[in-house]
Formats: C-alpha cells, sequence, structure tokens
C-alpha cells in the first residue's frame, strides 16, 4: 500500500528523545522531515536511518535556538518552503532545582528556548498556513503547565506559555485550516533528568513512560482532533471538569464592578 502524503514535518530538538521517536512516527505516516537540533553528527545519523526505513524525504538542519543567527536561519526555512504541513516545536530544556538554587542566566536561557523559539517559529510559519489553508502545529508542553508546584517556577511558567500559547492559536487559527495541539507529557524517560543531575532511574518507575508510549499516545490524540492531550492522565474526566470550569469562568472574568469580597461594606 503506498503511504499518502502528508508533506513535510519540521521538527526541532529533533536529535534524540521525544523529538527523534516523532521524526520516526511522523515519516511512518507519510511525512518528509526536517530535522533541527545542534548536534549535526546525531541529526545525520537518524536521518540515514529513517530514509533507510521509510524512503521519506530528510534533511537536516543544524542550528542552536538560543542563537539569534540560527533560529533566524530556521526562520527562513519556514517562511520559504511551501512543502512545511506541520510544525513540532518539541526543542525545550528544564530543570527539575528550585528557583533559589538555579542560576538565572540558566532561567533566561531556559525561556529563550521554551518561549522565545516556539514563538518566532510559529509566527514564521503561521501566515504560510493561513494563505495555503491548512497546517498543523504540535506545541510540547508539559503536566507542569497547570502542575507548576511539581518542578522549577520558571520552568513551569515557560510550559504554561506553551499551553495558553496553543489555546489561543487554536482559537485564532482554527477556522483558517490550522490544526494545533499542544501535548503534556508527565515524567517521561529521556535525557532531562540526567542533563539536570536526576538520573531517570531515581524516579518512580510508576510514573515514567517511554518517549515512544507517550509520542505514540500523542498521535493519536492528534488524529482525533484534541487539542490538549495529557497521556498519563487515565481519568480524563478530570481533564473535562478542569477545562469546563476554566470555559465557565471566562464571561465572568472581567467586570466594571469588583466582587463583593472585596468592598469594605461586604
Amino acid at each position: 500500500m503506498t503511504k499518502a502524503k502528508r508533506g513535510t514535518a519540521l521538527i526541532t530538538g529533533a536529535s534524540s528523545g521525544i523529538g527523534a521517536v516523532y521524526a520516526d512516527r511522523l515519516a511512518r505516516k507519510g511525512y518528509d522531515l526536517i530535522l533541527v537540533a545542534r548536534n549535526r553528527e546525531k541529526l545525520n545519523a537518524l536521518a540515514d536511518r529513517i530514509t533507510t526505513q521509510t524512503r521519506q524525504t530528510v534533511e537536516v538542519l543544524e542550528a542552536d535556538l538560543n542563537d539569534p543567527r540560527s533560529i533566524a536561519d530556521v526562520e527562513q526555512k519556514l517562511r520559504s518552503d511551501a512543502s512545511i504541513t506541520m510544525l513540532v516545536n518539541n526543542a525545550g530544556v528544564g530543570t527539575h532545582s528550585s528557583l533559589m538554587d538555579s542560576k538565572i542566566e540558566n532561567m533566561v536561557d531556559m525561556i529563550t528556548l521554551n518561549v522565545t523559539a516556539p514563538t518566532r517559529l510559529t509566527y514564521a510559519v503561521a501566515p504560510g498556513f493561513v494563505a495555503r489553508g491548512h497546517g498543523e502545529i504540535i506545541n510540547i508542553a508539559s503536566i507542569v503547565s497547570i502542575a507548576p508546584e511539581l518542578l522549577n517556577g520558571v520552568y513551569g511558567g515557560s510550559k504554561a506559555f506553551m499551553l495558553a500559547f496553543s489555546q489561543s492559536l487554536h482559537h485564532e487559527l482554527a477556522s483558517k485550516g490550522i490544526r494545533v495541539q499542544a501535548v503534556l507529557p508527565g515524567a517521561t524517560a529521556t535525557d532531562f533528568w540526567a542533563n539536570g543531575g536526576l538520573p531517570v532511574e531515581n524516579l518512580d518507575a510508576a510514573i515514567v513512560m517511554s518517549a515512544e508510549k507517550m509520542v505514540d499516545a500523542a498521535l493519536v490524540g492528534f488524529e482525533r482532533g484534541e487539542l490538549v492531550t495529557i497521556p498519563s492522565l487515565h481519568a480524563v474526566d478530570q481533564w473535562e471538569a478542569y477545562e469546563a470550569a476554566r470555559q465557565a469562568m471566562l464571561p465572568q472574568l472581567s467586570s466594571n464592578t469588583p466582587a463583593p469580597r472585596y468592598t469594605t461594606t461586604h
């Protein structure tokens, strides 16, 4: 059976972990790929393997998304290559160290990679998607976007941005043919933990999902049209109730008078 052509998916942070799994899975679904990361050697090895196994076209783009010149190159690619039909904003960095134990320079770099970079890349690709009437954006957030108490506050804040950004993009662009998904992984077996000084083997195995299972679940959610996908959450009714409560509050969040509990006469 011939695979359907899906266009080209550009994936950031594609050299390992979640990004590399997305590359493999999307190629098998019929996407050509543009793989973006800092490590050209790893990118080339992954590209060779995927090309051999799937016969899809795979392009490698070495880029450090914390570097303005590098990110400009990726933006230009997104603006100029009309074959691109999907952007996967996966590149990111995190920490489990507390705010007080973290260097401000590292926190600023985290914001640049986790917030500024995906914003710039999305703004680069969205006009072309709108002009062509179709496009897909997958933003990798985290469960800490709704549970910021669990890890470092800057990391949680950056992932909360990704969730809010996705929800707003969906609101603005769904009617123009653009699909948006925010993926909220829990603890995932990647280099995230070792890079922060706490190898994943130190975590309770019951809370750690493999990158392969996480991505496969997220792609099921994407195919089903979910805006927010939380692969680890079994009790989906809890998320539905959470979102329903948020939606119910929306019309009541702005008023010309303070709530009675804030008035001196109350």
